[in-house]
């Protein structure tokens, strides 16, 4: 299910990245440790009071060209109108209201979006009076809050998870596929959605950014059904978008929170660029089953060596996913596309596959026969037994002595093993260790 989007608007020094960091915690820590994952750290996923919602750091988007500070404010407000359920305007304390805060305000005003006011740098209670002059802006009673010190945190995620939607679920039946396009714009998932369907159902163009919304469109081949998730391109049309790619992951990671099975769209004519690798970032960390779709293949000048070379520089590029598969195929032409949607269906089931535990605990002994987990200051890690406890993505629990020693590159080891062993193409494989109670 798509979360509620949360966006943080204000100008440049009020501390809106701080604040971003400590909503967020350490959330993002779980790519750190992955080779060739790429972060900037714009967007991510929190939780308060049992409500997971989406929060974007707008201060994370670079403005081209002129660097006019207001002109800039106000695209990011716009684009927060525009995309978020709930914004929270940041003020310093220190600097009291601006005009460009003044501004932004009746920007904010005129949308009707539940506004929250955090009033950052009121680093000692006794400051609380430096709040009142906020109580101008007209959104209610200001929240004052610490970046540095961490204080006002909860009071501001209290007023957020009060201030969400609740979002509908659409209810699709359990043997759908829920399938997401991403990309960067003009890769061709508007033609590889035709291309698929078979008809004009997406309005097609060269100019980057012409859909408008994620569109869900249902369609059934060879008794399978599947619903495509359309995201929009990850960028729309409208002056606003043209120098703000990364604002429009927002778009894209709501589809890719609905999807079973994510395409990421690569333009084979024009190679792998940076913005690829945060695209397909964002599908791993949601965890979902994926695969690479090779677009354009038919312009691209090819010998016998082509397919293999493009193969490798994909797994290079992206060492975070070495086990999603890779597709090459043109939509123009319709080129290879018979092969995509078996592989579809194929990392749709790893994604949903469930190891008996004592196949898995197996599989580790073998492993740790072979190689024995290393020891940490004298101490030697030993693995009592593993059990799978979910699906979407496959997740193990180890259960060793002390969680402590056990190293990433042991666990990658071990899941590496796994792979192996019973394939799990297409998914990323989530393990997590645990100590084991002692039970005597």
């Amino acid at each position: 299910m798509a979360r509620p989007v949360v966006a943080i608007v204000g100008r440049p020094n009020v501390g809106k990245s701080t604040i971003f960091n400590r909503i967020i915690g350490d959330r993002l820590s779980i790519v750190e440790d992955k080779p060739g994952i790429t972060r900037d750290r714009i967007y991510g996923i929190s939780e308060w009071n049992g409500k997971s919602f989406s929060i974007i750091d707008t201060g994370g988007i670079e403005i081209d060209g002129e660097d006019i500070i207001l002109k800039s404010i106000r695209m990011q407000a716009e684009l927060a109108i525009e995309e978020a359920d709930v914004i929270v305007f940041m003020s310093d304390a220190k600097a009291g209201i601006t005009q460009s805060d003044e501004e932004v305000a009746q920007m904010l005003y005129r949308s009707g979006k539940p506004i929250i006011v955090a009033v950052n740098k009121v680093d000692n209670l006794n400051r609380a009076d430096l709040i009142y002059e906020f109580y101008s802006y007209g959104f209610g009673d200001p929240i004052p809050v610490s970046g540095s010190h961490g204080t006002g945190i909860g009071d501001l995620l209290d007023a957020i998870t009060s201030n969400l939607p609740e979002l509908e679920e659409e209810h699709y039946d359990e043997d759908v596929i829920r399938v997401a396009l991403i990309g960067r714009p003009n890769v061709g998932k508007s033609s590889l959605v035709n291309a698929i369907l078979g008809e004009e159902r997406v309005i097609v163009s060269d100019i980057a950014g012409t859909t408008r919304d994620a569109i869900d469109t249902p369609f059934e081949k060879d008794g399978q059904k599947y619903v495509l998730i359309d995201t929009a391109g990850m960028r729309k049309r409208g002056k606003v978008y043209e120098t703000t790619e990364k604002y429009s992951v927002m778009r894209a990671m709501r589809a890719i929170e609905r999807a079973d099975v994510v395409l990421v769209v690569i333009n084979g004519e024009e190679g792998i660029i940076e913005q690829d690798k945060h695209i397909a970032g964002y599908a791993y960390e949601a965890g979902k089953a994926s695969l690479f779709v090779v677009n354009k293949w038919d312009v691209v000048d090819k010998d016998d060596k082509t397919m293999h070379q493009f193969e490798t520089k994909i797994r290079d590029h992206f060492l975070f996913m070495t086990y999603a598969p890779i597709v090459f195929l043109s939509a123009k032409t319709k080129q290879r596309l018979q092969k995509l949607l078996p592989v579809v269906q194929h990392v749709a089931q790893q994604h949903v596959m469930r190891i008996q535990t004592h196949l898995l605990n197996d599989v580790i002994s073998d492993a740790v026969a072979i190689n024995p987990p290393p020891t940490d200051k004298g101490r030697r890690l030993r693995i009592n037994y593993v059990t799978q406890v979910a699906v979407k993505p496959p997740t193990m629990v180890v259960f060793v002595n002390d969680p402590e020693i056990m190293h990433f590159s042991y666990e990658r080891y071990l899941e590496n093993k796994i792979r192996a062993a019973f394939n799990f193409e297409g998914t990323p494989i989530r393990i997590f260790t645990r100590r084991k109670s002692d039970e005597g």
